[in-house]
Parts: structure tokens; C-alpha cells; sequence
């Protein structure tokens, strides 16, 4: 489920290298593009102009192409299969099936709710079918994180967390559901932690606060957003340890942090599913919950207190209130 990079979460040099060049002769530019980009770019300059063309036709449409066999692909451009063919073997591929296992690694990587649901809508099913459909999607997305995920890894998080004076958990849009639940859950615990909203100043400022000490967790899916991104450049800059909770080894999350834990999100909806990261979460609070339960224990005792006091909980203010309420759900139940 981890992926390995040059540093781990203490900055101590672990598994391979993120790219096969120094990383400081890549621009910008060249660390956002997919495997296949890459290729295209490379081969670029020696390619007509109808092989570019078709090739970038194929990548502007990846989410109707990465499916399609190498006839079908000619089909689709109007071309000789024999054309599809050398094309692909001017970018360095040797098989079609190499070219087409990166092409849907990079349609993975540049998804979209929109790409995402068009795709789904290609299959042919009743609306009985699609709720079947994305049901089982779940239990896979599950059972892939189960056996992809080593608790040693989750365990080494969560000594991290700790240690950290700070933890800053970054997720925007659907994604700020996970990382808000993720920074409740650990200041409930105890620890200094929040998932900030609002503008993208307001997030960059709040990074800026961060220190050596600190941790920031990042957390998006396919495309990866520019803040979340952003925030995780920015942290490194200020060499503060970073964590990423993606979808795909090839996202920007997973290239720029330091390590990165990878969750499927795959399912028939616009959104995603968002299942096997929660469970990844839970996992997480689980071991930080049980690394110190004494500590645990005494900050939840105190909590247990405040509830006690009855402003917690919804309660009737009188009896005359709590027989009404009786009344009327049985009112409702018969």
C-alpha cells in the first residue's frame, strides 16, 4: 500500500528513488506528466505530424480509448491498425498491451466526476444493476486495501502523529470530509491537529506555520487538486515531513510526498468511493488510539465528564415535554 520513496516520514533514506532522474533536473512540467506523456514528449520531435496528431487525440480522449484494442483503436482514427501500431512502437512500446496499461494509467490520473460517470454510463445496465454494481465495488476496494495494507506501516503513522507537534491534514472538496474527520478524530485523542478550509491564502498560511516537527497529511484522488498539491510542495520545502492518502503510485500526491498510501476509489458514482480510505483512517486512529492508551484514556476521560453534565445529549427539559415526545412517537408507530 506504501509506496516507497527516497526519505521516510523521519527523513531517513528508504527504497528507491521517485524517478529514474535527478529529481532536480525535472521541471515542473515534467513531474506533473503521466508515464505516457512523458513518452510522448520524449518522441515528439521525431514523430510526423499525423502521429502526433493521432496520439494526442488518443490522450485527449483517454477515457473512450484505454479500453479499446489496437483495431479498435484504428477504427475509432479512420486509420490502418498497422498505423496504430508503429505509432506506438515510435513512443518505445514494444506490446500494445505496455501502451495500454499506461494509457489507463494515465486516464486514471487525469479523471474526472464528469470522465468518471461517462465511462460508467458506457455499460449497458438497469439502475437496479448499478447499485449491484457499485455495492461490490466496495467489498473489492475493500479486500485490495486488506491485503495492500501492512500494519507495520500504519503503526510507524501513528508514532509519527505522536511525535508531531503539529499535524495538519489537507483535503478540499469531497476530499475535506475525510481530512476533517481524520484531524476531529485526533484532537479528540489528544494531539494538535486540523484540516483547514476556506481560501487557498488562508491553507498556504497555515503551512507556513508548519516546522520540522510538524507533519502535514494530504489527501486527494486522480487528477490530484492544486491546493492539496500545492500545500504538500510548500511543506517541503519548509522540510516538513509529508504523508499522501491517493488513489494511484502515478498521482501527484503519491510523486511528492514522502510516502504515500494508495486506496482505490473505484466505483460506478461521479464521485468516487470514498470506503477504502476511510478504513485506511480507522486503521490509522486505531493504532493512535492503542500506542498510549493511559494518555488516550485520560483525555477521553475528561470528555466522559463534560458529557455527563447532560449539555452533550439531547435530554427533555421537563417530564411534561418527555411525555409528549412518548405520545407522539406512538402515534407515529401506530
Amino acid at each position: 500500500m506504501s509506496q516507497s520513496h527516497q526519505v521516510d516520514l523521519d527523513g531517513h533514506k528508504t527504497g528507491s528513488p521517485r524517478s529514474s532522474q535527478p529529481e532536480e533536473k525535472l521541471t515542473d512540467h515534467q513531474v506533473w506528466m503521466t508515464p505516457l506523456e512523458s513518452a510522448f514528449a520524449k518522441a515528439e520531435s521525431k514523430l510526423n505530424l499525423s502521429r502526433r496528431r493521432l496520439l494526442r487525440e488518443i490522450l485527449e480522449n483517454s477515457e473512450d480509448t484505454y479500453f479499446l484494442s489496437s483495431r479498435e483503436l484504428a477504427k475509432r482514427y479512420k486509420v490502418d491498425t498497422a498505423t496504430v501500431v508503429r505509432t506506438i512502437q515510435a513512443l518505445g512500446y514494444e506490446r500494445y498491451a505496455d501502451f495500454t496499461a499506461h494509457l489507463r494509467s494515465h486516464f486514471v490520473s487525469r479523471i474526472t466526476p464528469y470522465t468518471l460517470l461517462k465511462t460508467a454510463t458506457r455499460a449497458h445496465s438497469s439502475l437496479a444493476g448499478r447499485v449491484e454494481q457499485s455495492l461490490e465495488m466496495e467489498s473489492r476496494n475493500l479486500h485490495s486495501l486488506r491485503s495492500s495494507l501492512h500494519t507495520d506501516e500504519v503503526i510507524a503513522l501513528a508514532k509519527r502523529i505522536h511525535r508531531a507537534r503539529r499535524i495538519m491534514v489537507v483535503g478540499v472538496d469531497f476530499a475535506f470530509s475525510l481530512s476533517s474527520l481524520l484531524a476531529y478524530a485526533l484532537v479528540s485523542i489528544g494531539h494538535d491537529a486540523e484540516a483547514p478550509g476556506g481560501s487557498t491564502g488562508n491553507l498556504q498560511q497555515k503551512v507556513n506555520l508548519l516546522g520540522p516537527k510538524d507533519l502535514l497529511i494530504a489527501i486527494s484522488f486522480g487528477r490530484c487538486l492544486r491546493d492539496t498539491v500545492d500545500s504538500v510542495t510548500r511543506a517541503h520545502k519548509r522540510k516538513v515531513p509529508t504523508l499522501g492518502i491517493t488513489n494511484s503510485e502515478t498521482s501527484p500526491i503519491a510523486r511528492f510526498c514522502d510516502s504515500s498510501w494508495i486506496a482505490s476509489i473505484a466505483n460506478p458514482s461521479f464521485h468516487g468511493s470514498y470506503v477504502a480510505p476511510l478504513a485506511a483512517i480507522n486503521a490509522l486512529l486505531v493504532a493512535c488510539a492503542h500506542i498510549h492508551p493511559q494518555h488516550t484514556l485520560n483525555v477521553l476521560r475528561h470528555k466522559e465528564q463534560e458529557f455527563r453534565t447532560g449539555t452533550r445529549w439531547y435530554s427533555p427539559t421537563n417530564a411534561d415535554e418527555s411525555r409528549k415526545f412518548e405520545e407522539e412517537s406512538h402515534e407515529q408507530a401506530g
